[in-house]
């Protein structure tokens, strides 16, 4: 378990201190996968150096398995460092080796002989899906090959926590869902808790259970993806998961209520929602905006529906959509 207490980190800069992160307070289960989102400048990255000590925190601490690490000495922390790894946007492969020695390297490093070394960092190509790209360079490879090298050569140590700091930002989509898939397969086999720090809210929605929103470097919210996604409380999460305004209703008629309506994980028919519930129920609305998509016969995503200012109406549609399965409505106030 990984316990973030009251963490700040002060930058001392030439016009004055700044604060980029304010009192976190997380709560990272063995074996899950855990995403920190937030625009650019909200402190994710500051916070994923100070997890591993990369950073020292100015106040607070950080508690891995019931040990403080900020009060480990440096020795003690290279040994924490085994077990909570790392990968980055940028790859950070070694482009002079092959892959096969890009993943030994840090069992080189650890002391492990040769034959030992080569052994496991062919198992890990094998686990990754690389195998045959052993005896390749870096630069031969995609993006996505190389990133699946970079994981492999994170699991060297058996860690107990793969820290991800925008690992897929420099992937295109395609490739971005494999490398998820990765995370999350190794995730189940292996039991890694995973650490995921993104801008992107499709990276949360696609791998993560639990996710904590972080703004002007503090934590705005969080909790479960899935109440986040259909129900987000704060600003900057209704900002995150309804990016195409699902908030913008300044233009609305005084006269209409509004029902934002989140899709997650509905059954996906051929008949039009909202067709389905005039000729079922007598109750109409028309769409102001909406954002969805199907993932097999599941549909994800946000609608807004205006309704005339009646109470009796507004009831009806709220009722009938909250009854279906992966449907939750509620009114925009």
């Amino acid at each position: 378990m990984i316990e973030i207490k009251n963490l700040s980190k002060t930058f001392a800069a030439p016009d004055g201190d700044f604060q980029a992160l304010k009192n976190i307070n997380i709560t990272v289960g063995d074996g899950d996968i855990f995403g920190i989102i937030g625009m650019s400048g909200a402190g994710k990255s500051t916070l994923v150096r100070c997890i591993n000590m990369l950073e020292r925190p100015t106040e607070g601490s950080v508690i891995i398995d019931g040990v403080d690490v900020g009060k480990l000495n440096n020795k003690e922390l290279r040994e924490v460092r085994r077990d909570v790894t790392m990968i980055f946007q940028g790859f950070n492969l070694l482009m002079q080796r092959t892959c096969l020695k890009n993943v030994c390297f840090p069992l080189e490093l650890k002391g492990v002989k040769k034959k030992d070394a080569k052994k496991r960092a062919l198992e890990l190509l094998e686990i990754v899906g690389l195998s045959e790209k052993a005896n390749a360079y870096p630069a031969q490879l995609s993006g996505g090959q190389q990133q699946r090298i970079a994981i492999a050569r994170a699991l060297t140590t058996n860690p107990k926590v793969l820290l991800c700091d925008e690992a897929t930002s420099a992937l295109d989509p395609k490739t971005t869902r494999s490398i998820l898939s990765l995370l999350k397969e190794i995730n189940q086999k292996l039991g890694i808790t995973v650490i995921v720090i993104t801008h992107q809210m499709s990276v949360i929605e696609e791998i993560c259970n639990n996710v904590a929103i972080l703004d002007n470097g503090q934590v705005a919210e969080q909790g479960k993806v899935s109440d986040i996604f259909s129900s987000p409380k704060s600003q900057t999460a209704k900002h995150l998961v309804f990016p195409d305004g699902g908030e913008n209703i300044e233009n609305t008629l005084k006269s209409e209520r509004i029902l934002r309506v989140v899709f997650n994980g509905a059954n996906a028919t051929d008949t039009p929602l909202i067709a389905k519930m005039a000729a079922e129920k007598g109750v109409f609305a028309n769409i102001l905006s909406a954002s969805t998509k199907s993932i097999g016969d599941k549909a994800y995503g946000n609608m807004l529906l205006s309704f005339p200012n009646d109470e009796n109406t507004l009831e009806s549609a709220k009722e009938y959509l909250n009854s279906m399965d992966g449907l939750i409505a509620e009114e925009v106030k």
